[in-house]
């Protein structure tokens, strides 16, 4: 069983899609702190000038220790904001009709908590680039612990064999932990594709509906070009 996990994301990038293809199964760590200024609730996308951000206002004062679970979305303007910039910098991509209308529907819905907003567009990215794992939060599994901790008690609640790290775990995974447990701790190094964008110029790290609105049906090959895979780790 192959195991990964991240943290909620707004608009995710293309590196967190790919840790997901890789896995049978995927936790959203939805229950540890929410940290300002992370990609939790913003993420960038491509503007004829080069990017932008676009960011959830969250209900952050006195909610700095809250976990991402509990982060409530502030209402206001900005859902009208948001589409509106992905119709301004997007229309005249070659997918944009059929990707624009579940993030048209999406900015239309009133959202109480971040997460939620956040699992939804995953499954749409999930379903749209191929990727099925099954998808599970933290928060419903009981996990407690710190790092190394944490990791090791997640793996245990979804019979990991396999866990993968993105590259920061490097800093604090203790790889002879998970070989003592029977856990085999892979380290992925995203290796960000290059593609056709609107404008000219190529910017790297854009939220996933970028490459899916400029290259549609390819996007889960471009995804997985020059990177690792399911097969090779066998």
């Amino acid at each position: 069983m192959i195991v990964s996990a991240h943290q909620p994301a707004y608009l995710p990038w293309l590196g967190l899609l790919h840790k997901a293809a890789l896995s049978d199964v995927f936790v959203l760590v939805d229950n540890v702190q929410f940290e300002k200024d992370s990609y939790i609730n913003r993420n960038r996308l491509r503007s004829p000038e080069g990017w932008r951000w676009l960011t959830v206002p969250v209900a952050s004062k006195g909610h700095l220790a809250a976990t991402i679970e509990h982060l409530r979305v502030m209402q206001g303007p900005w859902q009208r904001k948001h589409w509106t910039a992905f119709k301004m910098f997007y229309a005249k991509t070659p997918y944009f009709k059929g990707h624009g209308s579940f993030l048209e529907r999406t900015y239309q819905r009133k959202w109480e908590f971040l997460v939620d907003l956040c699992e939804d567009m995953l499954r749409y990215l999930f379903e749209a680039f191929e990727i099925r794992p099954k998808l599970l939060r933290a928060s419903t599994l009981g996990i407690e612990g710190y790092k190394t901790d944490y990791v090791l008690e997640l793996c245990r609640k979804t019979d990991a064999s396999t866990f993968v790290f993105g590259a920061l775990g490097r800093n604090y995974a203790d790889v002879e932990r998970f070989k003592k447990e029977g856990i085999r701790a892979v380290f992925q190094d995203y290796c960000h594709p290059t593609y056709p964008q609107a404008y000219s110029g190529f910017e790297q790290g854009m939220n996933a509906f970028d490459l899916l609105m400029n290259v549609g049906p390819r996007s889960r090959e471009v995804l997985m070009s020059g990177n690792l895979t399911r097969e090779a780790m066998q």
